[in-house]
């Protein structure tokens, strides 16, 4: 059975933290601190407090830039550092490791009311932290052996097994264009060239991630080869994944691809 001790302490801690996360000074743990000064403990005081947050408004900031490089050059480092800030305030760290801060950061741009003028940033987020999950992925064994399955099962009871952190990410605007302009441009010279013109075409695009060795890839795939590996991901059949695909897209050439490109962990049985 927990002490009293100890209860009051995680009490005292938990005030604290909700303190932090809301941004409001602690005024309500000054009962706390004039018991515990008796003691010889103490809590933070308005100075020290101050200090706690603009810490933990710091962490937060280095942790997102880490995992989100693209949307804060899209954003400028002010205004990112100024997001960063507000969203620690409203989807508070649910984990002890700062690395996994990010896992709402979509749907908080998304609801940004000062963020709406820019679509796109909510799905250019959802693409970087795929990124990021993907290069953090736990390695799995791969079996290409098992390819022989395709020619001997009946596709109904075959299923394929990408390797972990392999993900698919659509949406509404060009986010690989915008994201390689950033990082891989196809012009050097002139790296938004092709972002203008996807923007101009009025089209979205459907990203690929995966893992070679030890780094994320990005590939913009179609919406065929979309709709396949979505299904795929999503626990089908070969069966319904073919179907998703439709009836002219061709599968030996997807399969060749994803085995060279280590994507292709093997094929199971159900």
């Amino acid at each position: 059975m927990m002490s009293d001790a100890l209860q009051r302490e995680q009490l005292r801690q938990q005030m604290l933290l909700r303190s932090l996360w809301t941004g409001s000074s602690p005024s309500g743990l000054q009962g706390w601190l004039a018991q515990d000064q008796a003691r010889g403990k103490s809590l933070p005081n308005q100075r020290g407090w101050q200090a706690y947050v603009a810490n933990a408004h710091a962490s937060a900031e280095r942790a997102l830039a880490s995992c989100f490089p693209t949307l804060q050059q899209l954003l400028g480092e002010e205004s990112f550092a100024a997001m960063a800030r507000a969203y620690w305030h409203d989807c508070p760290p649910q984990r002890g490791d700062l690395a996994w801060l990010g896992e709402r950061l979509a749907d908080f741009i998304h609801r940004s009311q000062q963020l709406a003028s820019e679509p796109y940033l909510a799905d250019v987020a959802r693409l970087e932290w795929a990124l990021n999950r993907c290069e953090t992925a736990a390695d799995a064994e791969s079996d290409l052996t098992t390819l022989v399955l395709l020619s001997e099962s009946d596709p109904q009871v075959l299923y394929l097994q990408l390797a972990p952190g392999t993900a698919l990410v659509s949406s509404s605007h060009p986010i690989v264009s915008i994201w390689q302009a950033h990082h891989q441009p196809l012009d050097p010279q002139n790296p938004f060239t092709a972002v203008r013109e996807a923007f101009a075409k009025g089209t979205g695009e459907h990203a690929v991630v995966w893992r070679e060795g030890w780094r994320a890839r990005i590939q913009a795939v179609d919406a065929t080869t979309a709709a396949f590996m979505g299904a795929v991901l999503s626990g089908a059949s070969l069966a319904h994944a073919l179907a998703a695909a439709g009836e002219h897209w061709r599968l030996d050439a997807w399969l060749q691809l994803a085995v060279s490109q280590s994507m292709l962990n093997r094929v199971v049985i159900a």
